[in-house]
């Protein structure tokens, strides 16, 4: 009988989903009527992450409650070889959206396949959801008493399904330790690149978001629809003053000396700065100097004190509280974590 276990052991690990130790494996969940470019979007961002020696940082599958042949919202299909022991094997589970309007969307409840492919989820296995995938979330339960987002469109649907849920639909995407969800189309890339920030440090992102031509960074709590995305013709923006403003982090800069940059007034500058960015000027610069701050501390032996003036927070402390809010860690801590890991 000892025998008998020690052959089924080895009969699973020469089976196993994931063919590469030490990667964090990452297991796609679809459904019929996936959406493709969902699928493509945790692909690729996480597919493309390397170490600075070039080696993958993660192993990124597909499966599906029942493998096979799946049609998906741009009416091609896509063949799903891996079924949910793929769930049970990975370290983080991502549930896009689909294009069918299933039982999950219409009562709040799970199809009995999606039920058990979900139930084999380990512990402390981290979860997240683009888009509407976070109806399956909800379904599941896994988002009763937290807080979470999903596209705006579906917000109104998904508090009557999901009262429990603490839904914020104003926001990109919503980090509740290992349950994770996101917006529409687009915040499935800033959630991916966040998770990957979170993995491995705000290096490896950006290499990432520079590869996949995308912004680095947008913070979470962005709004999901900003008023003026793309300015119309010959109506100024604020982009000159964030460029500016990016090469000069390090200085006290003031709202009067960004709307200088476009000509503006104050006034005007500041409510066209939130139309364009969702949200306010002093706001956009904190998460600038954070983002620089994490820069730093990863790839440089620079004194804490150094890094906090070079970021533009002037005092160690100021940059300790910053970094704790929006990391929840330390300086020391953030720097001993991402410079072991590189």
């Amino acid at each position: 009988m000892v025998m008998l276990c020690k052959d089924r052991a080895m009969t699973a690990q020469r089976t196993s989903v994931f063919r590469e130790p030490g990667r964090h494996r990452v297991a796609v969940l679809v459904r019929p009527g996936l959406l493709s470019i969902e699928l493509g979007i945790a692909h690729r961002i996480m597919g493309i992450a390397r170490t600075p020696a070039g080696d993958p940082l993660y192993e990124v599958v597909t499966c599906a409650p029942v493998p096979g042949v799946l049609r998906t919202d741009a009416d091609f299909t896509v063949t799903v070889e891996h079924g949910p022991e793929a769930v049970a094997e990975a370290d983080t589970v991502i549930v896009p959206a689909s294009h069918n309007a299933d039982e999950t969307m219409r009562e709040g409840c799970l199809p009995p396949e999606l039920a058990d492919a979900l139930a084999r989820r380990g512990p402390g296995t981290r979860i997240a959801s683009i888009c509407s995938g976070a109806f399956v979330l909800g379904a599941a339960g896994l988002l009763d008493g937290r807080r979470a987002t999903t596209h705006w469109a579906y917000a109104d649907l998904f508090r009557r399904l999901f009262p429990r849920v603490r839904l914020d639909p104003d926001v990109l995407y919503v980090d509740e330790g290992e349950v994770l969800t996101s917006a529409g189309v687009a915040s499935g890339i800033d959630l991916c690149l966040h998770m990957v920030r979170s993995d491995f440090g705000t290096a490896v992102a950006n290499s990432v978001a520079r590869r996949t031509v995308v912004p680095p960074h947008r913070d979470g709590g962005q709004a999901q629809f900003v008023e003026r995305p793309v300015p119309a013709p010959r109506v100024h923006t604020t982009g000159n003053a964030r460029a500016w403003a990016l090469d000069r982090l390090a200085e006290p800069l003031t709202l009067r000396e960004l709307a200088a940059r476009e000509s503006m007034s104050v006034r005007t500058f500041t409510r066209r700065f939130r139309e364009e960015t969702g949200m306010s000027a002093q706001r956009w610069l904190t998460q600038q100097r954070v983002e620089r701050a994490r820069q730093l501390l990863e790839e440089t032996d620079l004194p804490v004190d150094r890094v906090a003036r070079e970021a533009g927070f002037g005092t160690a402390t100021s940059m300790r509280q910053h970094l704790a809010a929006a990391l929840g860690v330390s300086p020391s801590r953030y720097r001993r974590t991402f410079r072991a890991g590189a």
